[in-house]
């Protein structure tokens, strides 16, 4: 049956069957909803909002946190109208717009990075003050993300004091102060807590993820002081709320989680985040094994940065190990790899010179270089990139690289007859043959943080002989419209003729010929249908060796519009 709940005064009713529904809860190794099923987290982060990053404004070292943005933009147009851009700023950056794509585009959560500073009016007292009017920013997003099914998390992104001692936590010194200051600390409790008893009530709130990338190697000393921090927030938040789930980040960019001693609460998911290097299950082990250990659920709570090939691999992993993700992030500037980009306002190398050192702009060029950005940050003024989120999914028409074939196992997601002796430090587990294409290079570079292409001398293939095969799952969305698809496969027969089934669904849909001495698209004769969700695709060389580079589920339709 449907129920009924009070929406800040207002009855609502809320339809069964969706599964962001209830009070979300860690039971055993999975997250379960408030009506007992299991649901994987797929989301998306809100970098810049309430935390501005610099690089997401293309801005040098001089403007790579919210307090040196901050003084930039007082600098050129004053106090009084810094003040105005920045509360049209927080309204603009993330509104119900966003929510409402990413609801459409099937994510079923957001990550919000919270700024400490952002929320607290004044700490110099025995009382910590807040901010309420930056509080209703917070319960919009919260408003709109029940009425458009996205879970959120709260993420303390900068904790007072810096929790991380670099630019991401908006540090004043490029040090963790919070591990330095008690008072620090008492004020990040006492944030949370003052949250806790805000939301207690709201099941669309996740979780509270306490602290964001704690303490990088370089600052380890304070290590052994996170877990007693943790205990003494999730302590606070249990007097007045006990039902939302904790989440707890690993020390190093949280990808160090040898501080985890002590399971201290019965409703707990850990967290890492993983960027720029090999999406294969040996990278993830340690994360893995803690989840035996600990019989808890993890989450791969930030994850991005890379180009669209990478990201095809990398958010298969996460499915394939049922590991909950969010990717980050879903605005910057200028950039082809989230799925909004903010339009670079014109004259903006003038701010980008002036943070270096350069002539500082008049005041009036200033406020119209800035108030053209606050006009292209809203989600209307984007540009929409729908070919991102594909790539997330692995939606029709994401290109998948062959060497991101499935990671759930031998017999499941390959099939070998011969297992190779020697590796490229990728997948060594598997012991698959993975070679490179061209080229000297002898170890794999998934290092592409702005979204750059591979170079020629990076591409991977995987080399089939008789009788090996792999295989891909990739989804359809609610939403697609194409009646019909097709596949593209780049490949190469090393003896200049080879024979492949291709596989849908358990189904062969054709034997193709691979035919010449160097590599071709080949696309099949065969058209074919596709419910909404996921699919599986089977390449199985069938006589002789063939070498695939990428394959590509083609949209009929969009082909006929093209």
């Amino acid at each position: 049956m449907p129920s009924i709940e009070l929406e800040r005064g207002n009855l609502i009713l809320i339809t069964g069957g969706h599964e962001v529904t209830g009070f979300l809860k860690a039971k055993g190794k999975k997250l379960i909803n408030g009506e007992g099923q299991e649901i994987l987290l797929r989301g998306v982060g809100f970098g810049s909002w309430m935390l501005p990053e610099g690089y997401m404004w293309l801005f040098p070292d001089q403007g790579d946190r919210p307090r040196r943005i901050e003084q930039m933009v007082k600098d050129l147009i004053g106090e009084e109208k810094a003040q105005q851009f920045w509360e049209i700023y927080y309204s603009r950056y993330i509104s119900e717009s966003d929510i409402r794509q990413i609801a459409a585009d099937g994510y079923n959560s957001v990550r919000v990075p919270i700024l400490a500073r952002f929320l607290i009016e004044d700490s110099d007292g025995e009382v910590v003050l807040y901010n309420y009017s930056h509080l209703k920013i917070m319960d919009n997003i919260i408003d709109w993300c029940r009425k458009h099914r996205l879970y959120v998390i709260l993420d303390l992104h900068g904790a007072t004091g810096g929790q991380t001692g670099t630019n991401i936590d908006d540090s004043e010194f490029d040090k963790p102060e919070l591990f330095t200051n008690e008072r620090n600390q008492e004020i990040t409790v006492a944030l949370w807590r003052m949250l806790a008893e805000r939301y207690k009530d709201e099941w669309i709130v996740a979780g509270y993820d306490l602290l964001n990338e704690p303490l990088p190697e370089w600052f380890s000393a304070y290590n052994d002081q996170v877990m007693p921090l943790y205990k003494k927030i999730t302590k606070a938040i249990r007097e007045v709320d006990d039902r939302h789930m904790i989440i707890l980040e690993g020390v190093h960019w949280a990808t160090d989680w040898s501080i985890f001693n002590d399971k201290f609460d019965d409703n707990l998911m850990l967290q890492f985040h993983k960027y720029w290097n090999n999406p294969d299950t040996e990278s993830i082990q340690i994360y893995l094994d803690k989840r035996e250990e600990w019989n808890v659920p993890i989450y791969m709570g930030e994850g991005g940065e890379n180009n669209k090939e990478w990201y095809a691999g990398a958010f298969r992993l996460f499915e394939d190990h049922d590991i909950s993700w969010n990717f980050w992030t879903w605005k910057k500037m200028d950039k082809n790899n989230s799925p909004c980009t903010v339009i670079k306002p014109e004259g903006w190398q003038q701010l980008i010179d002036f943070l270096e050192g350069g002539v500082k702009p008049d005041e009036a060029a200033a406020e119209h270089i800035l108030w053209e950005y606050l006009h292209n940050i809203s989600f209307e003024q984007c540009l929409y990139q729908k070919e991102v989120t594909d790539a997330l999914f692995r939606r029709p028409s994401t290109r998948i690289p062959a060497i991101f074939y499935g990671y759930r196992g031998e017999g499941i997601s390959y099939g070998t007859k011969n297992r190779m002796a020697e590796n490229i430090g990728f997948r060594i587990n598997d012991r698959t043959d993975i070679r490179f294409i061209e080229g000297a290079r002898s170890t794999p570079n998934f290092q592409h943080g702005k979204g750059e292409s591979w170079q020629a001398d990076e591409q991977l293939c995987v080399q089939l002989t008789t009788e090996d095969w792999f295989a891909y799952e990739f989804t359809v969305g609610h939403a697609s419209k194409a009646a019909l698809y097709t596949v593209d496969l780049h490949a190469f027969a090393p003896n200049e003729r080879a024979r492949m089934a291709v596989s849908v669904d358990d189904k062969v849909i054709e034997i193709v010929e691979v035919v010449g001495k160097s590599w071709s698209t080949l696309r099949l004769n065969e058209e074919f249908q596709l419910s909404p969700g996921l699919h599986r695709i089977v390449l199985k060389s069938m006589e002789k060796i063939v070498r695939i580079d990428w394959l590509e589920v083609i949209p009929v339709i969009e082909l006929e519009e093209k």
